[in-house]
């Protein structure tokens, strides 16, 4: 096994570097959007990566925009949100019922074992896989 150790991975084009084994197959990709925020009070980002705009449209339901869009909608979507508050544990984050679209995906953050639906968190973290277009 060989350790290739560099400071900097460029692409020889405008698209991202490739991830590929011995045979040229593509084996993996870089996140190709990302963001950190807090979900409560005024909402605000941490950091991010490709993203043009974060919309808090109520309790828990939030609208990302891409920076670059994405070349169809079946991009993969991750997310965890949790709360600074030994009391809030299983908050969850999954994308909200609102159909995705290249441009802007919706999210919502829950806290799954009180039942009470939609849940504004301290800490939002989500990623999102796919090609750009």
């Amino acid at each position: 096994m060989s350790t290739l150790q560099v400071a900097t991975v460029k692409s020889n084009s405008s698209a991202a570097p490739v991830f590929q084994n011995s045979s040229g197959t593509e084996i993996g990709s870089l996140p190709k959007m990302w963001i950190n925020f807090n979900g409560t009070g005024t909402v605000a980002t941490r950091d991010s990566y490709n993203i043009s705009s974060l919309t808090d449209n109520g309790t828990g339901l939030y609208t990302l925009s891409w920076s670059s869009n994405f070349a169809n909608d079946d991009y993969a979507n991750a997310g965890m949100s949790g709360q600074q508050s030994a009391a809030m544990i299983n908050v969850s984050c999954t994308i909200d019922t609102t159909a995705p679209t290249t441009s802007a995906s919706q999210y919502n953050t829950m806290y799954e074992n009180s039942g009470s639906g939609n849940f504004d968190c301290t800490q939002v973290t989500i990623q999102v896989l796919g090609d750009l277009a």
